[in-house]
């Protein structure tokens, strides 16, 4: 009796132990998750830091693009501080990421090498970009878009989805879609917008097939990304690699091959 008892404790004390150990595991597996998620959130926050700081624009769609990097900057800085779980120092990555699209465009406004290719942004995947230049009239006032940066195209946006339509990257004439985000007639004169220069439709017709039923596709649009819509993103994703292994302050994109 006594022998089976002190081997049914044993057997207790063995299976809390396991417990123990596996729940010790599972706490450090998303504790190192945690770490992970900052230091990559964090390592793109101090590279468009070093570029912000850096890169002075003499046009007006170089300082609109640095203005608009800046305020991600800011904005990925204030997330960073926050962040307490992985997926709010994802979204802080996001955040310093867009902002060094910002920057690759401002680098384009000032004629100089926009570096290297940065993460694809998940708000902008299926959206494609601009590969031709566009202009309609809505409610008696002219909207223009294209490819490039010009004096009537100082605005640049990195892509993204409005309202669920899709809104390819590319420099325009206004920053129409700030309006598009707001609310009640913000957000019809915005979809109005949206239309006239995306909808074959609607307007000078010059897109042709590539665009049906707010998705992007087909020749008018570059990136070749599935426009089914947006997809999820972790922390991991281009961590380092994409940017060729230099880093943002000394290395490729520093004091090296890219003039400031």
């Amino acid at each position: 009796m006594n022998t089976s008892i002190l081997l049914l404790v044993l057997i207790v004390l063995v299976v809390i132990g396991v417990v123990m150990l596996a729940r010790r595991g599972g706490a450090s597996h998303r504790q190192n998750q945690l770490e992970d998620a900052r230091a990559d959130a964090q390592r793109w926050y101090e590279r468009l830091g070093g570029q912000v700081m850096n890169l002075h624009g003499d046009n007006p769609a170089a300082r609109q693009a640095l203005a608009d990097a800046g305020e991600r900057y800011n904005a990925a800085g204030g997330q960073l501080r926050q962040a307490t779980t992985v997926r709010q120092f994802e979204l802080a990555r996001e955040s310093a990421l867009e902002g060094l699209t910002y920057v690759r465009a401002a680098r384009t406004a000032m004629g100089i090498d926009p570096g290297p290719e940065v993460p694809k942004l998940a708000s902008a995947q299926g959206v494609g970009s601009l590969t031709q230049e566009r202009a309609v009239n809505v409610q008696g006032h002219e909207y223009r878009a294209g490819p490039q940066p010009g004096p009537d195209t100082p605005y640049y946006y990195p892509g993204g989805r409005l309202q669920g339509r899709p809104v390819p990257a590319g420099w325009y004439s206004t920053p129409w879609w700030k309006t598009a985000l707001g609310a009640g007639a913000g957000v019809l004169g915005g979809m109005l917008i949206a239309d006239a220069l995306f909808s074959p439709a609607f307007g000078d017709y010059g897109y042709g097939e590539g665009y049906s039923d707010g998705f992007a596709a087909g020749n008018d649009f570059d990136g070749g990304q599935d426009a089914s819509g947006g997809q999820d993103f972790s922390g991991g994703d281009g961590g380092g690699g994409d940017w060729g292994g230099g880093d943002f302050g000394g290395g490729d994109f520093g004091g090296g091959d890219f003039d400031f």
